[in-house]
């Protein structure tokens, strides 16, 4: 299920698009500020799949918030909400790691269709299996597979062993460490993608 995060300090306009995201089937976190929503990050469950995210708030902007995620790894698709429509701003925005930008005010079915857009293209490059190299072991394969079911999820080395190795006891938890990193480094730079999450395990953003 794709979880989409919502972060703006109007109340109004969080409620407005949680109930439309989510009569459109997807799942919906709200957070009021910049602040609010890097804690829910960082102790959520599960991976927030794509922020909305507004530009002008108290304290942290929008801006900040996205560079200091892009700064720690967190690749999360984001699509900026704002008032500020300036070609300079939107600028600071795809500078600061912006997948897409949207001035205010606007409507849901533009919303929509940037969400879907950016969801697709995130997801397009690995989920074909013509960019998957030739060279992924069975292991690898498997591995990737199992992220690929679920982007967004975090699976525990105990849940990756369980899937992968489900008959062999003598396998230890380094063998999921290795066996990532050569996937990673076999898919170039799309094995950016699979991370590690402290707490949570690896998954596919």
């Amino acid at each position: 299920m794709t979880r989409i995060l919502v972060v703006d300090d109007e109340e109004d306009l969080r409620e407005i698009l949680r109930f439309n995201l989510e009569a459109e089937g997807f799942e919906v976190e709200t957070a009021a500020s910049a602040e609010e929503a890097l804690d829910l990050i960082a102790h959520h469950s599960s991976l927030i799949t794509l922020i909305l995210l507004d530009v002008m708030m108290d304290r942290m902007s929008g801006f900040e918030m996205a560079q200091r995620m892009r700064e720690e790894g967190d690749n999360t698709p984001i699509i900026f909400l704002t008032a500020r429509d300036a070609h300079d701003d939107q600028l600071q925005g795809f500078g600061v790691g912006a997948d897409d930008y949207i001035t205010k005010p606007f409507s849901f079915d533009t919303v929509l269709a940037r969400v879907r857009a950016v969801l697709r293209r995130s997801n397009q490059n690995i989920q074909s299996n013509h960019n998957i190299p030739s060279t992924l072991t069975k292991r690898e394969h498997l591995i990737l597979d199992l992220f690929r079911q679920q982007p967004g999820k975090f699976f525990s080395r105990e849940e990756i062993l369980a899937t992968v190795w489900p008959d062999d006891t003598l396998v230890g938890e380094r063998s999921v460490d290795v066996h990532i990193a050569r996937l990673r480094k076999k898919l170039g730079s799309e094995g950016q993608r699979i991370v590690n999450k402290t707490g949570f395990g690896y998954g596919l953003v």
